[in-house]
């Protein structure tokens, strides 16, 4: 893309990400992700309904009268955004890439972390960790991070999500929210995800393409290996070769609900083309 390529693309991100966080999640985001306590705000005159235990009874005893303490959400939090930048990413049949669903995702979730006065923050990775950009709040810095996602170019075409949950534990002492964007294609994040999720609370977001799920039977096929490099060729109009194929995605996909079942992670699986809107609306609804 251009530069006049970048910023529009930019832009019209920004729009539909602030028109979506103003009317659909600023009350969901809010309530399905808890500030860090409960700090005292001020003493006011008992009202009823107020919690007894708050009563202030010394204040209550000078001014003669019943007064109760009133407390706020300490809301300041740090949401981090895990994005997969390896080749695996680049790859979509219906009407976008994996990259650009995750993209769309990150910018949505960013600027409701920012609406609700949050910190956001980025790590993009392959099979180390390719740019770590700090949590910080505001508009500019979150454009900042949308413009690294559009245009970052990634040294690896391999995954290792263990990498980046390494780094994220060595360089997040506070508890943050923390989302993972990726597809998954990986093994061995087991024990890794476990801290992390012990840390931090932890969502994956599994994106996935229809045709990472079924072949279409055309006959004879090359198919290449994004991340390895390697190539082959699959007879699709062998119904057994369709099916051996649509079982290791079921298999991706079932090892990722296992994983981040058994480390206490929330999961959505998210396909291109999907109304992403929708499933982020649900999950947000359901953590409230």
């Amino acid at each position: 893309m251009t530069t006049a390529d970048i910023l529009k693309k930019v832009r019209e991100l920004e729009i539909k990400s602030k028109r979506l966080t103003n009317h659909l999640f600023t009350g969901e985001y809010h309530t399905a992700f808890k500030g860090r306590g409960m700090s005292f705000k001020e003493v006011r005159e008992y009202q009823p309904g107020d919690d007894i235990r708050f009563i202030e009874w010394n204040v209550s005893a000078r001014m003669n009268n019943t007064y109760s303490k009133l407390f706020e959400e300490e809301r300041e939090l740090s949401v981090y955004l895990l994005v997969d930048v390896s080749a695996s990413s680049l790859f979509g049949t219906y009407r976008q890439t994996k990259k650009d669903l995750m993209t769309e995702i990150c910018a949505v979730l960013a600027f409701s972390a920012i609406n609700n006065n949050d910190k956001a923050g980025l790590i993009l990775f392959s099979d180390k960790v390719e740019k770590y950009i700090p949590a910080k709040k505001g508009r500019d810095h979150v454009l900042y991070m949308v413009r690294e996602m559009l245009t970052f170019q990634p040294r690896s075409a391999e995954t290792d999500i263990v990498k980046a949950l390494q780094f994220l534990n060595n360089t997040t002492r506070h508890k943050s929210i923390v989302f993972i964007l990726s597809d998954f294609a990986d093994a061995g994040y087991h024990d890794a995800l476990r801290v992390a999720a012990k840390r931090h609370d932890v969502i994956g977001v599994q994106v996935f393409d229809r045709r990472d799920a079924q072949l279409p039977a055309v006959g004879m096929m090359q198919v290449h290996d994004a991340e390895t490099g390697k190539t082959l060729w699959l007879d699709t109009s062998d119904a057994f070769t369709r099916v051996k194929y649509n079982r290791q995605f079921l298999q991706i996909m079932d090892d990722a609900k296992l994983t981040f079942r058994n480390a206490g992670a929330d999961l959505m699986q998210i396909d291109t083309g999907e109304d992403y809107v929708k499933a982020l609306k649900e999950f947000f609804i359901r953590r409230a």
